[in-house]
């Protein structure tokens, strides 16, 4: 299969995708909810989810459930699951296990600014990327800017994320997964990036206020999000799926998603 059959997999037919980033056990003991999402995903997956972000575990566990959905193999994780920060992160697997899982796509994490860290992350990325070619298979880079968690104004800072942002292009992703800021130079990131990006997760905070964030980044021209914690920790986590369905494949306004998250049990 050539990588641009597996790319429209990933996305949806008007080039944007919602994901859910089940994929927290390789990197955290901040799992909550995960489970529970996997074997509930049917209902996710009814209100408009396009991708699942994996482990290698759980493409095993939950084979019946995700056989209904696109899913990227996560190939990297933390050696010290332990430490919430993930002080440094190792591949474990590749895109040939990807391709035996029947996964459409791998993801991995890269550290611009991280040291030795920064080296083996790009090292690692340009490896997936190679194999990518190869085998047809998209390679999504999550690039964060000096480590994992946001812990200096530079971690968070625009000119950092975009720099980290298009090295993680000329490493070889197909797709930049990141964080944005909800500033106007939000645009900079994605322009700068060269490649569609999904925004990272967001900020937990009340429903409505984090679809306006969900919107900004939409109109800052992202092609979706790839969403962990804001939808396995949620009360309801088909609703959030319908409301980012409103915002991501139906060009609604934040509040059109509101009332579809309350009105989807």
């Amino acid at each position: 299969m050539s990588k641009a059959r597996r790319l429209a997999q990933i996305w949806g037919s008007d080039g944007n995708a919602i994901i859910a980033a089940l994929d927290g056990f390789g990197f955290s003991m901040n799992t909550a909810g995960v489970d529970y999402t996997c074997e509930n995903l049917d209902r996710l997956i009814d209100n408009g989810l396009d991708a699942a972000l994996v482990t290698y575990g759980q493409a095993k566990t939950y084979e019946k459930q995700l056989a209904k959905i696109t899913t990227v193999l996560r190939v990297d994780a933390s050696i010290n699951v332990y430490d919430k920060t993930v002080p440094e992160t190792d591949e474990f697997f590749d895109v040939e296990d990807a391709l035996k899982l029947g996964a459409s796509g791998v993801v991995c994490m890269t550290f611009p600014g991280a040291g030795t860290r920064e080296q083996f992350s790009h090292q690692m990325l340009a490896h997936l990327a190679k194999q990518g070619e190869e085998w047809g298979m998209p390679v999504i880079a999550e690039t964060l800017p000096f480590g994992y968690p946001v812990t200096t104004a530079e971690s968070n800072d625009p000119k950092f994320i975009s720099a980290a942002a298009r090295i993680g292009a000329e490493f070889g992703a197909d797709i930049i997964k990141t964080r944005l800021s909800g500033e106007d130079t939000d645009k900079e990131i994605i322009q700068n990036a060269s490649r569609p990006v999904l925004a990272l997760g967001g900020p937990k905070t009340d429903t409505l206020t984090y679809y306006k964030f969900v919107k900004h980044c939409l109109e800052a021209g992202a092609h979706g999000v790839a969403v962990g914690r804001n939808i396995t920790q949620d009360a309801n986590p088909a609703g959030m799926v319908a409301g980012l369905n409103v915002l991501v494949h139906q060009n609604g306004t934040p509040e059109e998603a509101f009332t579809a998250y309350q009105n989807t049990k």
